[in-house]
């Protein structure tokens, strides 16, 4: 099983968001998660920096600047979406990665609490 550390500006990104309103509170993450498509076509106009913050997991010994590289992502590259970060806690509780899960946890609290 891959092990995977915080990607601490992915987590300064959906800080961001957050602050700036950015964010959708109810959607069906399904159907909302960035496909690989929707990877593709970002990449094409955005830096794999942007990419990354997308994620809030770096996956240990993966190259830098490959998908492969970036993990648990929390919104469809344009907004961050709470069914997201529930996501990502949820897959990183499931396979103990406990920085993930308790980043992910930490952001759904930050995010309840702005949005009221």
């Amino acid at each position: 099983m891959a092990s995977y550390s915080v990607n601490k500006k992915g987590v300064a990104k959906a800080r961001q968001l957050i602050d700036a309103r950015q964010y959708v509170l109810e959607s069906d993450w399904g159907e909302a998660q960035p496909r690989a498509d929707d990877e593709n076509a970002y990449l094409e106009s955005h830096s794999w920096d942007e990419y990354a913050e997308w994620h809030l997991g770096l996956t240990d010994g993966a190259t830098d600047e490959t998908k492969a590289r970036y993990a648990f992502v929390c919104g469809d590259l344009r907004r961050l979406h709470r069914s997201g970060l529930i996501a990502c806690r949820y897959r990183a509780t499931e396979w103990r990665h406990k920085e993930i899960e308790l980043a992910a946890h930490d952001l759904i609290q930050y995010l309840d609490a702005k949005s009221g």
